[in-house]
């Protein structure tokens, strides 16, 4: 079933709950929107995170879940899923995200060990509560600064703040 993941970890590391001022729809397009964008971009761990390494350089790599599985969020998976969102709003949304580091000296970059995290998405109306379990890796960035990366990204695709931690 698309956007549930069968096999979702009973014990998660983190709960994090937002008010939301938008409709699950509009809310769940901006999201699915904001993890294809950023799965093209390259950050400085700065930009994420207090950094624990320096000269770090981070990749996102989102997918979102079908069934027993997770497709990567690329332009045609992107569109596959705000067309299923244009339908019906989804109740839960899951999804895999691999952080890929790398250390980087001058034109040269070698990897670091990656942080594997699956994210819950889970919508009510006015509430999105957010259930992280980090599968394995380093933990360069926490669960909380990947969840406040991504409320960020998407509140600034608003005028206004749409999802307000609580």
């Amino acid at each position: 079933m698309l956007g549930i993941y069968e096999n979702f970890p009973v014990n998660v590391q983190k709960v994090m709950r937002f008010a939301t001022a938008a409709s699950n729809r509009t809310l769940q397009k901006a999201l699915v929107q904001c993890l294809g964008k950023l799965n093209s971009e390259k950050l400085r761990l700065e930009e994420v995170t207090s950094p624990s390494a320096l000269n770090c350089s981070v990749v996102f790599e989102f997918g979102i879940a079908d069934g027993d599985t997770f497709n990567y969020l690329d332009t045609e998976e992107t569109q596959k899923i705000l067309e299923e969102i244009r339908k019906t709003s989804l109740h839960i949304m899951d999804f895999f995200c691999a952080i890929r580091y790398y250390k980087e000296h001058g034109e040269k970059k070698s990897p670091l060990k990656f942080d594997y995290y699956m994210l819950r998405l889970v919508f009510d109306t006015g509430l999105m509560e957010v259930l992280i379990f980090h599968e394995r890796g380093p933990r360069h960035v926490s669960p909380e600064d990947l969840i406040n990366l991504i409320v960020g990204r998407v509140n600034g695709l608003f005028s206004r703040k749409v999802l307000k931690a609580f």
